[in-house]
């Protein structure tokens, strides 16, 4: 058994990226990367950036993974990779394939990622973004779901977002007292004990 999480991991994505350019020829050299999928518009499965590593003279396109999907087990991370891998081909053959900074998906993308295998649905805030890796695909692809699922021993847990989509604020909760001043304390001071206030000296509440 493997006493690193990151190893074993890194092998099966890299397997299965290698396993994807043999079948399909424009698929790029990749760098791959692993770190949390959260962000301000909520969570990211993966990406792929042209162009973002530096090997002496070349460069070298970046491929990221969300630790969050990997609960998905093989078979999604396959989905995640075909999806990526479609990016990359269209990188390579110049076709645009997204806009707005890249989060919407046109039908270029459609066209090359079903080729790939997979299929894609739309959304109307992404486009032709929804990924399902079909039967026929998983079955073209079972040694390398087997390795990945082998290798997912761990994933990152999803951290909690506000109503915005963004990160749990850290900034605590508000405390009001019966003359109406509010502060705000993190719930461990709260916990700690009795906040007075110093013009009417009654206790700071938690507020709701």
């Amino acid at each position: 058994m493997s006493r690193t999480v990151t190893a074993p991991l890194i092998a099966a994505i890299e397997t299965t990226w290698a396993a994807i350019q043999s079948r399909q020829s424009d698929v790029p050299e990749v760098v791959v990367t692993l770190a949390s999928g959260r962000t301000a518009k909520g969570m990211n499965l993966g990406h792929f950036a042209p162009e973002r590593w530096v090997r002496g003279e070349d460069t070298v396109h970046e491929l990221f993974i969300g630790g969050e999907g990997l609960a998905r087990g093989g078979r999604g991370v396959l989905g995640t990779l075909l999806h990526e891998a479609a990016h990359g081909a269209a990188n390579g053959r110049g076709i645009q394939d997204t806009s707005r900074q890249g989060r919407y998906h046109n039908a270029k993308f459609k066209a090359i990622a079903e080729s790939f295998g997979l299929t894609i649905e739309h959304d109307k805030s992404i486009g032709w973004s929804l990924t399902t890796v079909p039967d026929a695909t998983a079955a073209l692809y079972a040694a390398e779901v087997a390795q990945l699922d082998a290798a997912i021993t761990a994933y990152r847990r999803a951290e909690a977002a506000d109503a915005t989509g963004g990160r749990k604020s850290n900034n605590g909760k508000a405390a009001v007292c019966s003359c109406g001043r509010k502060i705000r304390v993190s719930l461990a001071v709260i916990d700690a004990g009795p906040i007075l206030c110093g013009l009417c000296g009654d206790e700071f509440e938690p507020e709701g």
